[in-house]
């Protein structure tokens, strides 16, 4: 369903309205497409403490050109080396004459294809057990982000990095540095060293020559993600229940894929898929889920079952069996779906709630064995407000609310979920593991 009052706040009348009753003024997203495939602008890169990061390089890969003294697309400031509250008055000292100069994003859908808001990326370092003044200050760097990305405004995102090693973190930046991480904001990433991550030989098919799985592909977030991969040249197959077959060889076919029909909560889910791919799967993302909302007190075990059994029992199940039978290739990434709720809590959802908190539990046991045992990274992406058919049948003020209750004050799309699944899938990005990303425009609860 359209948003209608983020083109209304595109007119001259709505803004000059929305301006005066103090509403909130969303800035149309820019988001990744042929025609754009870069931030309009320069890159900014600053410094605060002793930093001992190679960047430049890595910096110079992402596509953006450092920034004149015009407006910047794009700020990076490495407060890795910030090891004491001194140092945190550097990091003020960086980026307060420079946040006015992000770009922002247009108010319209026309000139959001002008210009898309800009995107500030603090990198820090992991918290030094040993030291309580570090972990102070680098644990500061993360409620100043969050703070930040809550203030920034006009379509513009924050993100902290924590990492050790430039080179290993060089997908996630570009990630990060693009129209593709448009809905992403007020996130904490955790990049590991780990082994030296595998460079694609072409950046615009980074996933060629690897096959990808996705659950509930048939339509939904599910269908983007399975165009995403498959536009960065991965091989898809689109696994759905039999009563969307029609769906389901629709999308495999419009792909190059294939199809691929069972119940993913049947107890042989993960022995019919391996026996589908004898010859490996490379990427698994566990996307298929279902809601049977009702308030606990009037929540019979009909609706609480159902949703445990599709959302997190099938999803343990078949990633138990997929590893013990080695389906899944080393080198191999499994990404799987939470939630905000089940991260904030939502109200009539305890079962849906409790299903994709058990996601963040698995992704964050697994995550370290999983690539010790079979080469194989675990990471998450929680969905916040994403327009799809099923949050168009929720009753207006309620969907309304969803929509502005986040820092960009809009629902996210689809795509923006499949972009983000992609860059965790992405062949360099192996030192991204046990990680829950929140896609989310930073959600005002539970962000």
């Amino acid at each position: 369903m359209a948003d209608r009052y983020l083109r209304f706040t595109g007119t001259v009348p709505g803004r000059f309205l929305t301006r005066r009753l103090g509403l909130p003024q969303p800035a149309a997203l820019a988001r990744w497409s042929l025609e754009r495939p870069a931030l309009d602008g320069g890159l900014r890169h600053l410094t605060a403490g002793r930093s001992t990061l190679d960047l430049a390089p890595v910096l110079a890969r992402t596509g953006i050109a450092p920034a004149g003294s015009d407006r910047a697309a794009a700020v990076v400031l490495d407060a890795s080396g910030v090891r004491d509250v001194e140092g945190l008055a550097e990091v003020h000292a960086a980026l307060h004459p420079v946040v006015r100069s992000v770009a922002a994003g247009g108010t319209s859908r026309s000139s959001a294809a002008e210009s898309g808001g800009g995107r500030v990326v603090v990198l820090g370092a992991p918290l030094d057990p040993a030291d309580h003044h570090q972990a102070a200050a680098q644990q500061a760097l993360e409620g100043f982000t969050r703070s930040l990305g809550k203030e920034i405004g006009r379509g513009r995102t924050v993100n902290l990095v924590r990492l050790t090693d430039a080179s290993a973190a060089e997908s996630t930046l570009r990630f990060l540095l693009s129209p593709k991480s448009a809905y992403v904001s007020g996130q904490v990433i955790e990049v590991g060293s780990g082994d030296e991550p595998a460079t694609p030989v072409d950046h615009d098919r980074p996933l060629a020559g690897r096959t990808a799985l996705v659950t509930g592909g048939a339509r939904g977030i599910g269908e983007a993600v399975a165009e995403t991969l498959a536009r960065d040249g991965a091989r898809v197959v689109v696994l759905d229940v039999p009563q969307a077959e029609q769906d389901a060889r629709r999308v495999a076919d419009r792909l190059g894929g294939t199809a691929l029909l069972l119940d993913i909560t049947a107890a042989d889910a993960g022995a019919r898929i391996a026996e589908a791919l004898p010859d490996g799967l490379d990427l698994l993302i566990h996307n298929a889920g279902i809601t049977r909302d009702r308030r606990l007190v009037n929540m019979p075990a009909e609706r609480w079952i159902p949703v445990l059994e599709v959302n997190l029992a099938s999803v343990l199940r078949t990633t138990d069996a997929l590893l013990k039978a080695g389906t899944l290739n080393r080198g191999g990434r499994i990404v799987a779906t939470a939630s905000i709720a089940g991260i904030a809590g939502n109200a009539g959802q305890t079962n849906y709630g409790a299903s994709k908190a058990g996601i963040v539990g698995l992704v964050r046991s697994l995550a370290p064995r999983a690539l010790a045992e079979h080469g194989v990274t675990v990471n998450a992406v929680a969905p916040g407000f994403i327009e799809t058919k099923m949050t168009a049948a929720v009753p207006l003020f309620i969907r309304e609310a969803g929509r502005r209750m986040n820092s960009l004050a809009q629902g996210g799309l689809p795509v923006d979920v499949a972009e983000t699944t992609a860059w965790l899938a992405h062949p360099a990005s192996g030192a991204v593991n046990g990680q829950v990303v929140r896609v989310c425009g930073q959600s005002l609860l539970g962000a």
